[in-house]
């Protein structure tokens, strides 16, 4: 295969959203301020759409439009806190319907795996905005962190590091209520929880934060969650090297993965420890967030095996130490009994998150109350454009916007 071919196939890596806006300038850098928790540091509009226009945006993506109001869409940069518990700050989409209600239920949308500052869905990233005016065209409020250290966000991006995708998203929704209540408006206590890929771990890891009370006055409503890595250290790191997940994407997952962890899990002192030559030299440096999908993939090698030394492939198989602590944070996602309705989506075709985390999730607490929705022998990317429209058909019926 040339490496042109290699690097066109990358474009489809699993746990990778597409590539949109790519073009663009990076995003600035907020540095942390006194915000607390929650508290909304700045709203800048970004676009406004009237129904016509919505619906035709969205026609673009290929999404059906049940419904089409008018959206104005907000980057909001909001108070929070870091794996370490240190006040930050984070961005995220908010987008509001330009409906007469004056209280609107609430839809959060986790993104996947993205590697640039600037293709989260507050800046550049139209895929998961479009995925998030969706929402909001059929009248719900919708809200799509960037998760930290994405968008304007400060700092390295904590990958697939579960607790701060939770405080992250559960953090927006209290800034998002400030916008809301700016305007008028309120929203109710139910919030309806989805996302995909990376966003479907995050999505359980929200509904789980909402319902032990993380966010004042709210809880979590349907819950749908798309192709998630929710089981790391059983499922979705053998896989990575058994040949389950195609080699290419499972070493970017594994490289991006190690060196996020690492941050705040301490695996090792030198990254030669971890990851083979030539590769320990730059890996850090490829997931700065500055740096794009093409640029990370002609750094990376085609498998595992080449990727990581010895002991660390071990690892990876049989986690002791801080690399079991550090995939333990993030594999509790289906480890309690949600009050509200809950419904898994996946595909047995998939090659980058497999299938059978969704089938663990529902041999843990979660899956006595959850339903498991099989979307047939389809690839990962193809998981979240079947799955979306049919999650918007469910939260209509169950908890439509008034």
């Amino acid at each position: 295969m040339t490496v042109v071919r290699v690097l066109l196939t990358l474009l489809a890596v699993a746990l990778v959203a597409p590539l949109s806006g790519c073009g663009a300038g990076d995003v600035a850098r907020e540095e942390p301020g006194p915000a607390g928790r929650g508290d909304l540091v700045s709203a800048t509009p970004i676009a406004t759409m009237d129904a016509a226009q919505t619906r035709d945006y969205l026609t673009k993506w290929k999404y059906p439009v049940p419904r089409a109001n008018g959206v104005r869409s907000y980057r909001v940069v909001y108070g929070t806190v870091g794996p370490d518990g240190a006040p930050t700050t984070a961005s995220g989409l908010v987008v509001v319907p330009e409906t007469d209600l004056p209280r609107l239920r609430t839809v959060s949308y986790a993104h996947g795996t993205i590697v640039r500052r600037d293709e989260a869905p507050s800046a550049a990233g139209e895929s998961d905005r479009a995925r998030t005016v969706l929402f909001a065209a059929a009248g719900y409020l919708a809200v799509a962190p960037d998760y930290l250290g994405l968008g304007s966000g400060p700092g390295p991006h904590p990958y697939a590091h579960a607790p701060s995708e939770a405080s992250a998203s559960a953090d927006l929704l209290l800034a998002a209520r400030t916008l809301l209540a700016e305007q008028g408006r309120e929203i109710y206590p139910d919030i309806l929880v989805t996302g995909f890929s990376q966003g479907g771990q995050a999505a359980l890891a929200l509904a789980r934060e909402l319902q032990a009370g993380a966010v004042r006055d709210a809880r979590p409503g349907p819950v749908a969650a798309v192709s998630g890595p929710y089981a790391i250290q059983e499922v979705q790191a053998p896989a990575a090297l058994d040949g389950r997940v195609e080699p290419r994407q499972a070493a970017l997952f594994l490289a991006y993965w190690t060196t996020a962890m690492n941050r705040i899990h301490h695996l090792y002192d030198d990254p030669a420890a971890a990851f083979r030559q030539p590769y320990a030299r730059q890996v850090e440096q490829l997931f700065d967030g500055d740096h794009d999908l093409l640029t990370i993939a002609a750094n990376l090698p085609r498998t595992p095996a080449e990727l990581l030394t010895p002991e660390y492939l071990e690892l990876a198989r049989s986690p002791t130490g801080a690399a079991l602590r550090a995939m333990a944070d993030s594999d509790t996602v289906c480890d309690w009994t949600p009050t509200a309705p809950v419904r898994l989506y996946a595909a047995p075709g998939d090659r980058s998150v497999p299938f059978e985390n969704s089938q663990r999730c529902m041999k843990a607490e979660l899956g006595a109350s959850a339903e498991l929705i099989d979307l047939g022998d389809i690839d990962h990317g193809a998981t979240t454009t079947t799955a979306l429209p049919l999650i918007l058909d469910w939260f209509l019926k169950t908890a439509p916007p008034a």
